[in-house]
């Protein structure tokens, strides 16, 4: 068992200092939102800098600096959903867009919280095969095709107040594919909403949407795990401080990507994704990284 384990937890961000947890915030904010990868980029960044790995727990536990984001950014439309969920339950009104829309975000987090629990002491144990760069490179290769062929083949005209049930369940279940480094939360996602032919920016609202049930979840469960392995105090406040950082990297993010997505395609994303798995997985055969 290497250093960075308690009880079988990878913790290698206790052994990083201020200024690289501060950096690591930077690059986790910006790319939680963004569809490239947070994992990948909290892998690669630190094994080209050779520093230690941060580990897994620090990279679920900081979700919950994309949820404060994006709790703020959608403030509005969130108390939009829950107080038109409220009215029209009192009025028997099924049908009503904010209610649909509540009950879909519930719906696509079945299937990640499921596979979420099953794959728990995987994706959390220290030198988890699947945090190995060369994974994250086939997945950052293999999400950039999948969201190239929705940029040629999808209508992109659909909003999220047409959103069906059936489109949350497929969503969710493309939710999934974010518990392999490298495929993306956000980019699964919104690539499962293009498919189903949402117009760019409605397809990152409904994603980001959908996903506060599961980013909370996973944030919340991390922090629990941590406290069960009774991390030193320096440990936390590493983890406080990088939270803080990322929080802010985040609603830029969000802000950003938003207003990139109602005048541009997600071509730069997916030119970017394609660039990044290449780069590993050739860095790794020649022995650049390892």
């Amino acid at each position: 068992m290497t250093a960075s384990c308690t009880r079988g937890l990878d913790i290698g961000f206790a052994s990083l200092d201020y200024l690289q947890i501060g950096i690591l915030g930077v690059v986790q904010g910006v790319t939680e939102l963004l569809p490239i990868s947070s994992t990948a980029h909290m892998r690669v960044v630190p094994a080209v800098l050779g520093w230690t790995d941060p580990g897994s727990a620090f990279s679920a536990a900081m979700q919950l600096a994309a949820l404060a984001a994006v709790m703020s950014y959608f403030w509005q439309e969130i108390r939009g959903v829950l107080h038109g969920s409220a009215a029209a339950i009192g009025s028997r009104n099924f049908q009503h867009p904010s209610f649909r829309l509540a009950v879909g975000i519930v719906l696509a987090t079945v299937p990640i919280g499921i596979a979420g629990l099953a794959l728990s002491s995987v994706l959390n144990a220290c030198n988890s095969p699947l945090r190995g760069l060369l994974v994250i490179g086939y997945a950052c290769i293999g999400m950039a095709i999948l969201m190239g062929i929705s940029e040629l083949t999808c209508s992109h005209k659909r909003s999220v107040r047409d959103m069906r049930l059936r489109d949350a369940l497929i969503v969710g279940l493309a939710q999934v594919g974010a518990l392999i480094p490298g495929v993306s939360r956000s980019g699964s996602t919104l690539t499962g909403a293009l498919f189903l032919n949402f117009k760019r920016e409605e397809a990152a609202r409904f994603s980001f949407l959908l996903g506060l049930p599961a980013i909370a979840l996973a944030g919340l469960k991390e922090l629990w795990v941590l406290s069960q392995a009774h991390i030193s105090g320096d440990a936390w406040a590493h983890l406080l401080f990088g939270l803080v950082i990322a929080s802010v990297s985040a609603f830029a993010a969000i802000w950003g990507l938003m207003k990139f997505l109602e005048r541009f395609s997600t071509w730069p994303f997916v030119a970017y994704r394609a660039a990044l798995g290449i780069y590993l997985v050739v860095a790794v055969n020649v022995g650049w990284l390892s």
